[in-house]
């Protein structure tokens, strides 16, 4: 079989490849119209004008408890000449809301009234014609436009329709959307057990999270049976929804820079492409085309690539189907906590941790692998670089798109450094004391951390840097690395360190020494990491060069990411936590018991925030908690080293 490999030879730029999907379907068939209730027609678009069928109020009411009257009789009433009415026939007593009795046309406050009798009252004070009253039509006035097509009902639109004596409304039918998801690899979650999850099988994922997204955006969608990589079976399905009703065909998984881009091939063969590679990362490898007129997109496989090529083409043409504008995210000016690198010619969608430090916004990026799904569920937004710059400067702001409330954001507890698994254990108790704040860590090893504390992008940093000199820690690196910052810092918990290997140990590796030999494959933490320097030192103490470790050069930069990659069989061994190998059931051969403490920020250490993070960490519950995950002493936790 001869497959001939994807090159994009005419791939184009964002801005490009957009102008060319909404000249393409400039014009969009009209979606048809329904009639609903008011109250069901909550987050529907309007399909045409509505003008009020009654004014509102339909009658004149009292807008105050009184004595409604004809506003002449009370002309010249005062403290010095009050003037004594007589109830039931020159004033009539009534509450907030009472139609006014005929022939008035003012309301006396009850508080302004002396009652001399049942029958009389006395006012000391002229009121002036419709004073505290609701006209007729203040509010809504009959065959008046309430809402022009297109426009959103909102719980609010709710009151007003209803009040103007509109009980039902026509809005349009939600775009229909046919999700086709293919891949021989794929699997239904909602069919296998995980014990029977195979090597190379996928769950498929992606037409539930777009599926969601296109309601969410106002449309509706049908999951197509999953397809095989067959283009025969593609166009099939294709040529079915092309045919059908639906506004759009979404492919997922057919479009690659592989052998064989199915997606591309059917679309081609049944229509026209018109878009084939845009300079996005990620989401590269989007298609775009039609099909009987349809627009049909290539959606890549990569989870974040398919959310991106959504968001930057699906998303708006559903929007324009219904008419509504573009919705773009809130900005706000962030400093990253690092500098960044990017590739020139791809703008790039960097997704970030965010949070307030000092009165300023700080970004931490996240995981930059298309298939990496955390990297858009644990970010609070997104840099996007363009395609004309090598990278961010850690000393300049950017524009960062937000995904979560900018309140929220500003709540959000920084910590950057080493990965410790009791920093996930502390999020959660964190959140579940105290709704207001959030805590966010990101992995860039202990000295890294270190250098956010010193320039201020962090609130805390986890540090276990090793003094090989003395064997204590962190302390000689804070007067060595930050001699003019004052800082606290906090004992978190002492843990175990050591290689983690296979279950049953199949290499029999003993020790460090071990790690030398020519049949094991090792996976290292990031430079400047405390696991690193530790390695480092352990080598030098058992005479083992670096030179000689197959795989020292590869690097992860958390515990789980060490003890995933043994457990893959990636590696045979990595240093890291004893928690680390027990998650994931391997072995475990211990070299050291180290101590991970917080450098915290001293005005950090002043705030509400911090005050319950440190009763947080006092407590019973956490200590219990962390305990349980395997090696690990809590007997000094929360105990303030300076």
């Amino acid at each position: 079989m001869n497959f001939k490999r994807n090159v994009y030879l005419k791939m184009k730029t964002l801005a490009e490849a957009r102008d060319i999907l909404f000249k393409a379907f400039s014009k969009l068939p009209p979606l048809a119209s329904e009639e609903l209730p008011v109250p069901d027609a909550v987050g529907r678009v309007l399909a045409g004008p509505v003008h009020a069928r009654l004014s509102s109020p339909n009658f004149h009411l009292a807008a105050m408890d009184g004595l409604a009257v004809n506003a002449e009789i009370s002309f010249g009433a005062s403290a010095a000449a009050p003037r004594t009415l007589n109830v039931g026939q020159e004033t009539f007593y009534v509450n907030t809301g009472h139609v006014l009795p005929p022939d008035t046309n003012a309301v006396i406050m009850v508080e302004d009234v002396n009652a001399l009798d049942e029958n009389r009252v006395e006012i000391e004070a002229p009121v002036f014609p419709w004073q505290n009253v609701r006209r007729v039509g203040e509010d809504i006035v009959a065959t008046e436009l309430l809402f022009p097509r297109n426009h959103v009902v909102t719980p609010y639109c709710v009151g007003a329709l209803l009040s103007g004596g509109v009980f039902t409304v026509a809005v349009k039918t939600r775009p229909k959307v046919l999700i086709i998801p293919t891949g021989s690899e794929l699997v239904d979650w909602r069919q296998i057990e995980l014990k029977t999850f195979q090597p190379g099988q996928v769950l498929e994922t992606n037409s539930f999270v777009l599926g969601k997204l296109i309601e969410k955006f106002g449309g509706t969608f049908r999951r197509h049976d999953m397809v095989v990589d067959d283009t025969s079976k593609i166009k099939a399905a294709i040529t079915a929804a092309a045919d059908a009703d639906y506004q759009m065909i979404l492919v997922l998984g057919g479009s690659s820079a592989g052998s064989e881009d199915f997606a591309k091939t059917a679309i081609v063969e049944l229509g026209k492409i018109h878009v084939h590679g845009v300079t996005i990362m990620p989401g590269k490898p989007v298609v775009i085309g039609s099909v009987s007129t349809k627009p049909v997109f290539g959606i890549p496989g990569y989870p974040v690539s398919a959310i991106i090529a959504f968001e930057q083409f699906v998303q708006p043409l559903l929007q324009a189907f219904l008419g509504q504008p573009a919705t773009p995210r809130e900005t706000v000016d962030v400093r990253p906590t690092k500098k960044i690198a990017s590739k020139l010619g791809v703008e790039e969608f960097l997704r970030v941790k965010m949070g307030e430090v000092r009165g300023r916004m700080v970004a931490t990026p996240l995981p930059r692998g298309a298939g990496t799904i955390t990297s858009i569920t644990e970010a609070d937004g997104i840099i996007r670089i363009p395609n004309h710059v090598e990278g961010i400067n850690d000393s300049e702001t950017v524009s960062a798109e937000l995904l979560r409330p900018l309140p929220a954001i500003r709540k959000t507890v920084v910590i950057v450094g080493s990965h410790d698994n009791s920093l996930d254990v502390l999020a959660d108790q964190l959140k579940a004391a105290s709704s207001e704040f959030t805590l966010s860590s990101s992995h860039v090893g202990s000295m890294g951390g270190l250098m956010a504390i010193k320039r201020g992008v962090c609130h805390l940093a986890g540090t276990h840097l090793l003094d090989t000199e003395d064997g204590s820690y962190n302390i000689s690196y804070l007067k060595k690395h930050l001699p003019e910052t004052t800082v606290k810092l906090v004992h978190l918990v002492q843990r175990d360190q050591g290689l983690i290997v296979k279950k049953g140990n199949p290499k029999q590796i003993g020790g460090v020494a071990d790690l030398s030999r020519k049949e094991v494959n090792f996976i290292n933490r990031q430079i400047g990491s405390g696991t690193r320097i530790l390695l480092d030192y352990k080598l030098k103490q058992t005479d083992t060069s670096a030179a000689d470790i197959n795989g020292y050069q590869n690097e992860e930069f958390t515990h789980m990411a060490v003890a995933v990659s043994v457990l893959s069989g990636a590696a045979d061994a990595g240093l890291g936590i004893y928690a680390a190998a027990k998650a994931l059931d391997l072995d475990f051969i211990p070299v050291v018991t180290e101590q991970y403490d917080l450098v915290v920020l001293p005005e950090f250490f002043k705030t509400d925030a911090f005050q319950i993070l440190f009763e947080i960490i006092n407590s019973h519950g956490f200590k219990q908690h962390i305990q349980a995950l395997g090696g690990y002493d809590t007997k000094n936790t929360g105990k303030v080293i300076l």
